[in-house]
């Protein structure tokens, strides 16, 4: 069997048993073991794919400083209803009063990430929630607590979503 194939196979074995029961981990815990196993898959990808070992290496450490970082800064718990109340409001503001060339940047990317109010079990810098710019809905009923306030215009990861950072949307 091929050295390559079975590096790969053996990357994503590894990365799918690093990543079950993730869910109860803290967020550093999180970016620690997501980071550090995208970034092995990458390198190992990489170098199967007959990228050298120097550019395997700084393929994986790039991918596992991205991954562990978006990951880092995200904690998630259930909305309450004035939590998306705000959201559901802030966002329809921001995506109605948006400048042609924002509207259509959001459009295209799908989902904006809004702030919405902090409540009593809110941790990190902000909360925030996804809102669909094509069913003008938020998305589910999660609430996400970043560590750090992300610069408007970012794009980040929540869960499955790629979401431009919006702030409140004044």
């Amino acid at each position: 069997m091929d050295a390559g194939l079975i590096k790969s196979l053996s990357g994503g074995l590894v990365a799918g048993l690093l990543f079950t029961s993730c869910q109860n981990m803290s967020p550093e815990g999180n970016g620690v073991l997501f980071g550090t196993g995208a970034g092995v898959l990458a390198g190992g990808l990489a170098a199967a794919a007959g990228a050298s070992t120097s550019q395997a290496v700084a393929i994986g450490l790039a991918t596992g400083a991205v991954a562990g970082v978006t990951a880092y800064v995200v904690a998630k718990h259930e909305a309450t209803e004035r939590q998306r109340r705000y959201a559901e409001e802030r966002a329809r503001l921001t995506y109605e009063n948006a400048p042609a060339p924002s509207k259509a940047r959001y459009q295209k990317a799908r989902y904006i990430a809004v702030d919405t109010v902090r409540e009593k079990d809110s941790s990190g810098a902000k909360s925030v929630m996804i809102y669909d710019t094509q069913t003008q809905q938020v998305v589910g009923n999660r609430v996400y607590d970043v560590k750090q306030t992300p610069k408007e215009g970012t794009v980040s990861k929540f869960d499955t979503y790629s979401a431009e950072y919006v702030g409140t949307g004044a």
